[in-house]
């Protein structure tokens, strides 16, 4: 029996990184998973795995930007579970040219229409749920970059990811008091696919030193486990070796 026996969690970017290891992570406490995503070979995949593991998952497709298609995900998990539990949003983009003065006006909108637009579209769809049910557990996934800007991730990974934090904190605010609580997780740089888009990638040895995929599933299944009356309202997580930190000594001339 694990502790989260009995509850439903739906996850997006659920197919690969962060919101695989999250989704495994909560499975293996016990929770039925569900898989959103847009690619859907990556979500039966992490489904099968999930299944061969003992645990209980299931795929739903979907862009997060498609409000009507978030919601009818959620209506549809409400008449066959009872409510959403847990709700992570994890789902989140960046462009190879996100430079200030690279970065265009449609790779803004499209960065910020899935990392701000499409973690709203999920969040209004499981409230009233929650709301019914007297209680649910919200997980946002932010960014080291949504506490501080970074040239590194770009002004518009950057500006989403601080409204990400945003959000989360209006969330507490109005809907502590039906039982619901969320949580911004800040990771900094994690060792997933999406690095491979950046204008320089880095090398085997800065990954290497990165914080793991399940590094943070572990953390994930802590705030999902974490008793109904305490809210952890952000988690800002760095590797110990930190390229934030690194650089800054480099350029203020401090001694490795």
């Amino acid at each position: 029996m694990g502790t989260l026996d009995g509850k439903l969690a739906w996850i997006t970017g659920a197919g690969g990184g962060i919101g695989e290891a999250s989704a495994k992570a909560l499975a293996a406490s016990g929770a039925t998973v569900v898989l959103s995503g847009r690619r859907l070979e990556e979500l039966e995949r992490v489904a099968a795995e999930i299944a061969a593991d003992g645990g209980k998952a299931e795929a739903a497709q979907l862009d997060v930007t498609d409000a009507a298609a978030t919601q009818a995900i959620a209506d549809d998990l409400a008449r066959r579970f009872g409510a959403v539990d847990i709700f992570m949003a994890n789902a989140g983009i960046n462009v190879p040219n996100r430079a200030m003065g690279a970065i265009t006006a449609a790779d803004f909108a499209r960065v910020v229409d899935i990392n701000l637009t499409g973690v709203m579209n999920g969040v209004l769809a499981v409230l009233p749920q929650m709301r019914a049910k007297g209680g649910g557990t919200l997980i946002l996934t932010s960014s080291w970059a949504g506490r501080y800007p970074s040239r590194l991730t770009g002004p518009a990974y950057s500006a989403s990811k601080h409204a990400v934090v945003s959000l989360s904190h209006s969330i507490n605010q109005d809907e502590g008091r039906n039982g619901i609580r969320c949580t911004a997780l800040m990771p900094g740089e994690v060792a997933t696919p999406i690095l491979k888009l950046r204008p320089k990638p880095p090398s085997p040895e800065d990954v290497a030193r990165m914080l793991k995929a399940e590094d943070l599933g572990a953390i994930v299944r802590y705030i999902a486990e974490a008793p109904a009356h305490v809210c952890l309202n952000e988690i800002l997580i760095s590797p110990t070796w930190n390229r934030s930190f690194i650089g800054i000594a480099e350029v203020e001339g401090a001694k490795p």
